[in-house]
């Protein structure tokens, strides 16, 4: 049998004695967070074909701890919209970010979800950030599956950093406020 090398990933900052491990909530929160994010894909264009090579075998996000992919809003914490949204479809992707559970990410995946991309007409959202509050952009038209990944790995750095008590800070209430969300 070959011997295999198994890397072991480094615990939160704490103090560590025989037979006991001690850190701060919100570290070991967050990296509980951080590796078991279940992303809701809203795909509408060319950029679903990428989250679809994404998920499949060759990248596989779910090493990332992205395993389970929800179609329920209300089991997913993590949006990903990916491709055009049209003004009409704005007010029913609102919806489905309001539906999820706090706490909640979104990913903007591609030109046309971050900034409208190439389509700068009447009909076309520029950018969901008009409507929904956005953690990471990933860039690109479309964007390639690594792009995807190093979003998500983006999104898990700032989740594993994120306090417990930020969710309810008046900083956070008044960014909802400021997207008439409650």
């Amino acid at each position: 049998m070959s011997e295999t090398k198994i890397n072991m990933v480094a615990p939160p900052e704490g103090v560590v004695g025989e037979g006991f491990f001690a850190t701060k909530l919100n570290d070991v929160v967050g990296m509980a967070r951080a590796n078991s994010l279940w992303p809701l894909p809203f795909a509408t264009s060319c950029c679903g074909i990428e989250f679809m090579a994404t998920m499949a075998s060759h990248y596989d996000l779910a090493r990332f701890g992205s395993e389970r992919v929800s179609f329920s809003p209300r089991q997913a914490d993590m949006l990903m919209v990916m491709g055009t949204i049209s003004k009409k479809m704005g007010p029913v992707l609102r919806q489905v970010y309001e539906q999820m559970a706090e706490p909640r990410w979104v990913i903007a995946v591609g030109a046309c979800a971050s900034s409208g991309g190439i389509f700068d007409t009447y009909s076309v959202l520029q950018g969901i950030d008009k409507i929904i509050p956005v953690d990471v952009y990933v860039p690109g038209c479309p964007p390639r599956p690594e792009q995807i990944v190093d979003g998500v790995m983006k999104l898990q750095e700032l989740v594993r950093n994120e306090s417990v008590r930020r969710r309810s800070s008046p900083e956070y209430q008044e960014l909802l406020a400021s997207y008439n969300i409650k």
